[in-house]
């Protein structure tokens, strides 16, 4: 009772994300989203619409290709080459995990310039899957600063904005659709070949959020993750008709936790049945490309748990041979998308 208590009086003498004390009251001291408010990542977005003009189909970004965000926008993406979204229907398929090895293959060239942005506020494990849990962010005077892998990699992330990893950011959409219109305004990635952009599972505001907000530059498409049974499939199939009404491209689907290839007899188990054809049957069915089938690997875990990458850490796997297969397959279709733009125009 006493800690409701204290709680009650906590939110009744918060100064609001919109005051200039938010983050620096007294009444602030101990509240894990201090960081985050200070920052002024928690701030209502001003150009947030209300419920009534979402469910109005205006949640596509009609209204956000013109005016001066969308020009502030314009101006800070025009440096990304290529964005991709990596999507999937439910958690626990292996999504921040895929996108994770994508930025560490595609950085795995000297050459290119990759960033990976992490929009799953409330889940957010980028920094502990890349090796920067702890990190913090620094700001200058062009804007937020990255935290880096490489000298070619870059991760943002709101991990990097709570005071301790098991913090939960308790915020409704309107806070989270700001920080993420934040993440891309006032990050300062400099010229990027390759945006990854890892999303939370389902179709609902972080989903909406970036693609109103990207449409004020170009997102070449989406990977969707899924895994071999239908209860997997059965959302997947919600994210592709979502990716077909925003009209984002499908980049394709990955067909994650693919059966089990034992280390010593090397004969391979179905650990999770595709029961119903699995991705190869969907994708065959809804006329979508399937990029590829990555096997389980116990390696694959524990690389992500010591914030390694999986790619050099096991480069005889055939997890990582499925992977590899699968981003240049990613980079194939990217390099196809900018040349056919830069045919139009």
């Amino acid at each position: 009772a006493a800690l409701v208590l204290q709680l009650s009086v906590s939110v009744a003498d918060c100064p609001g994300t919109s005051s200039a004390q938010a983050g620096r009251a007294a009444a602030c001291q101990g509240c894990p989203n201090q960081r985050l408010c200070a920052a002024g990542a928690a701030a209502p977005d001003p150009g947030e619409r209300g419920p009534e003009a979402r469910g109005a189909g205006l949640a596509w970004g009609a209204g956000l290709t013109q005016g001066p965000e969308a020009a502030e926008l314009r101006g800070r993406l025009r440096s990304v080459k290529h964005t991709v979204r990596v999507r999937s229907g439910q958690g626990g398929v292996g999504t921040s995990t895929f996108s994770a090895l994508l930025a560490h293959g595609l950085a795995a060239d000297e050459a290119k310039q990759v960033a990976l942005l992490d929009i799953d506020i409330c889940g957010p494990s980028i920094p502990k899957m890349m090796g920067l849990e702890g990190e913090q962010v620094h700001q200058s005077g062009s804007g937020w600063s990255p935290v880096y892998v490489e000298e070619n990699l870059g991760v943002m992330s709101v991990g990097f904005l709570l005071s301790s990893p098991d913090d939960a950011v308790i915020w409704r959409g309107p806070k989270k659709n700001g920080l993420i219109k934040q993440f891309l305004r006032d990050v300062d990635w400099g010229e990027i070949d390759y945006l990854i952009v890892d999303t939370p599972p389902g179709t609902s505001d972080e989903h909406l959020s970036i693609v109103q907000y990207l449409s004020a530059a170009h997102i070449d498409g989406a990977v969707i993750i899924t895994t071999p049974q239908e209860v997997s499939l059965q959302d997947v199939r919600k994210e592709i008709n979502f990716c077909h009404k925003v009209k984002v491209p499908i980049i394709g689907v990955v067909e994650n936790m693919s059966g089990f290839i034992c280390p010593k007899c090397k004969n391979e188990s179905q650990i999770f049945p595709p029961t119903t054809g699995g991705a190869e049957k969907m994708c065959q069915n809804l006329n979508v490309s399937l990029l590829g089938k990555v096997p389980l690997d116990p390696q694959i875990g524990k690389s992500c748990d010591k914030g390694q990458s999986f790619l050099s850490e096991a480069p005889e796997s055939p997890a990582t041979t499925s992977y590899r297969n699968i981003i240049q397959r990613i980079q194939e279709y990217c390099d196809q998308h900018h040349f056919q733009e830069e045919k139009i125009i």
